[in-house]
């Protein structure tokens, strides 16, 4: 067993309407099976936290970040799994088909954008950890508000 967290890096893709994408994960997954979840994963090592965050971005729906607006938010927790990560989650713009994500084959199984109005869908299907994601979602949508968007 590690004695220290696993590093995580997550991407809170903002369209121009101001929603979050977010994508299921498929039930066959490990972690967290069958929930919304945003774009993200560990850091390989030696590598940087923006350095995978543009990696997970691009393994998991094609698309290229063209800009990092901010960091939402660093947050620590521990998955079904029993191991302790520590994720550090930012506000994104990419280039591509925003229509038209490339889902990872096996992980991910639909997508959809979704509005602030919306984040209490994020608890579905969530039984560890009740409440972190949509509070993650929540602090990003506070964020995009502070800057405008």
């Amino acid at each position: 067993m590690p004695t220290e967290p696993l590093r995580c890096a997550g991407a809170l893709i903002v369209d121009d309407d101001g929603r979050i994408f977010i994508q299921r994960r498929s039930p066959e997954r490990r972690l967290f099976p069958n929930c919304w979840d945003i774009v993200g994963g560990h850091l390989e090592p030696g590598e940087e936290v923006e350095d995978a965050l543009r990696r997970e971005v691009i393994e998991e729906t094609g698309w290229t970040v063209s800009h990092v607006l901010g960091q939402v938010g660093e947050y620590q927790y521990t998955g079904d799994d029993g191991l302790t990560r520590v994720e550090t989650d930012f506000l994104v713009r990419v280039d591509g088909d925003l229509s038209r994500p490339r889902l990872e084959a096996g992980k991910h199984t639909e997508f959809r954008w979704l509005a602030e109005q919306d984040v209490a869908l994020l608890d579905e299907h969530r039984d560890v950890n009740d409440g972190l994601i949509r509070r993650i979602a929540e602090n990003a949508f506070a964020a995009l508000r502070s800057i405008g968007l």
